[in-house]
């Protein structure tokens, strides 16, 4: 069975895997509301303004490090036959937990202030906002390795 890494960042595969994760970050930070909504918002605009192109170049740097991350439970779903957007939903904190262990690492090296800066301000409701993106995320991988 090929690992989710192998699946999402195929050559024929990657750009589209890629705008679509970009799709989901952009419609997730609209979807947020209330004060916490602005932060997140605010904190996306800062990072989107470090230079052209950084959240696209993010992703396209986190995608093979998240694919394994997430990995373990796409194998569980393949190997169990169930629907592997049903199984991430229900692993939701397993899921957040494994993205946010890469992104806390990468912020912590990060030579850019606003990165860092923003990362701290917003990582104390980063799990609930990552699970909240679930069954988004969890569509893009029925997608592309269904």
């Amino acid at each position: 069975m090929a690992s989710l890494v192998d699946v999402l960042t195929d050559t024929s595969k990657k750009a589209d895997v890629i705008k679509d994760c970009l799709d989901i970050i952009d419609r997730e930070v609209d979807d947020k509301g209330g004060l916490s909504g602005i932060a997140i918002k605010a904190g996306y605009r800062a990072v989107q303004g470090i230079k052209p192109g950084f959240v696209g170049n993010v992703v396209t740097d986190l995608l093979p490090e998240f694919a394994k991350a997430i990995d373990p439970i796409y194998q569980e779903a393949k190997a169990a036959g169930k629907p592997v957007g049903t199984h991430m939903e229900s692993n939701a904190s397993r899921v957040a937990d494994a993205l946010l262990a890469i992104t806390d690492k990468k912020a912590e090296r990060s030579k850019s202030g606003v990165v860092r800066g923003t990362y701290d301000r917003l990582r104390s409701t980063a799990k609930k906002n990552v699970e909240q993106a679930i069954p988004r995320l969890s569509r893009l991988v029925e997608k592309f390795a269904g």
